[in-house]
């Protein structure tokens, strides 16, 4: 006798070869990290939910400033004394929210892989008919396309609270002004986000190589910091080339870079005059703000007293600069570099896991 075999239905090979759906990792990603994006989500909704209550005094106390009239008058200084009180408060939450971005990305990418490999519960995850590297790649897409949703709304309310101090023309009214170049530039529009998926892929990448969750996130902290003060420090200056120009007139919200001096259309010497020269020539010894748009990153000063004094014995001043009016070029020139980085990383860690971690 012999016995007859019957070959398997097709739509029953098929369901058991075709990998799963990826909107069913879209479900298993949400369960495994649902606390941390709700801790992201109380984070930032806690800090937003200051930023429009003080950024609400901060517009009324410039919308009364700059209403009053005339300026010199007892009630306008006090205006603008209000109004200017307002930034001992706000300049040090814009140092403290720039921890925000590493923070969020550092503890939500360690997580990602971080956590599978140190409790070993990846074996089982990557048995499951989806595939180690369509794993890795579904979480970390999901969770860095939530992050920049969510980091992206917190930089419009940002923007919004501290743009009274880079309105054009608040030192002629005497009010505080700094350029949008500078302090406050990591917080607003695209760079927020863009350094948030920074920290995040730099961390899921560290949580890979490894395997533990803390030492993850403290060597994503200190590579953050080297990275945020390379940016800051180094490549911003240098995204478009500097304007450089006599004018003793430079704006007032321009982000000032360096000053050089010429004497008979030779070079003199960098930076402020030596102090025998401003001594000889000048009626006074105090020294303008230089880089980072005035003293500590403050306001630039709009005339340089010493180019005053100085010209008329034959010294130029020479001003490098970059305007205000670069700071969407900037800011897009910062997003797109953070974000070519980010795909390097993500594309690093799924080769890792697809190579290193069986």
């Amino acid at each position: 006798m012999t016995a007859l075999t019957m070959p398997a239905r097709p739509d029953e090979d098929d369901a058991r070869l075709r990998p799963l759906p990826w909107r069913r990792m879209a479900g298993v990603t949400w369960r495994q990290h649902r606390v941390t994006l709700v801790s992201v989500a109380v984070l930032l909704g806690g800090l937003a939910a200051w930023l429009w209550i003080t950024g609400t005094t901060v517009h009324h106390a410039y919308a009364a400033a700059i209403a009053c009239h005339p300026a010199s008058s007892a009630a306008c200084q006090g205006q603008a004394s209000t109004f200017n009180g307002t930034w001992d408060v706000m300049g040090y939450a814009a140092v403290l929210l720039q921890l925000v971005p590493a923070l969020i990305g550092a503890f939500a990418g360690a997580l990602v892989l971080g956590r599978e490999l140190e409790t070993g519960t990846f074996r089982f995850a990557w048995t499951q008919g989806f595939g180690r590297w369509r794993w890795a790649l579904a979480k970390l897409v999901a969770l860095a396309v939530v992050l920049i949703a969510a980091t992206g709304a917190f930089s419009i309310l940002s923007s919004w609270s501290y743009q009274p101090y880079l309105a054009a023309g608040n030192q002629a009214r005497g009010l505080y002004g700094n350029s949008p170049l500078v302090t406050v530039f990591s917080l607003r529009a695209v760079a927020f986000p863009a350094w948030t998926l920074a920290a995040f892929t730099i961390s899921a990448l560290a949580g890979m190589l490894i395997r533990r969750v803390v030492p993850a996130i403290v060597a994503t902290l200190a590579v953050y910091a080297g990275l945020a003060i390379a940016a800051a420090g180094l490549l911003r200056e240098h995204y478009l080339t500097p304007v450089v120009t006599s004018s003793p007139n430079v704006p007032g919200t321009a982000w000032l870079l360096g000053q050089s001096w010429t004497k008979d259309g030779r070079f003199a010497f960098a930076g402020n005059p030596p102090m025998d020269l401003v001594n000889r020539f000048c009626n006074f010894s105090q020294s303008p703000g230089g880089k980072g748009g005035g003293p500590g990153g403050g306001p630039a000063s709009s005339v340089n007293p010493f180019a005053q004094c100085l010209a008329p014995h034959g010294y130029t001043m020479w001003t490098s600069y970059q305007p205000a009016s670069r700071f969407w070029p900037f800011q897009w020139i910062e997003g797109g570099w953070l974000l070519a980085l980010s795909a390097l990383l993500i594309a690093a860690t799924i080769w890792l896991v697809h190579r290193r971690a069986a």
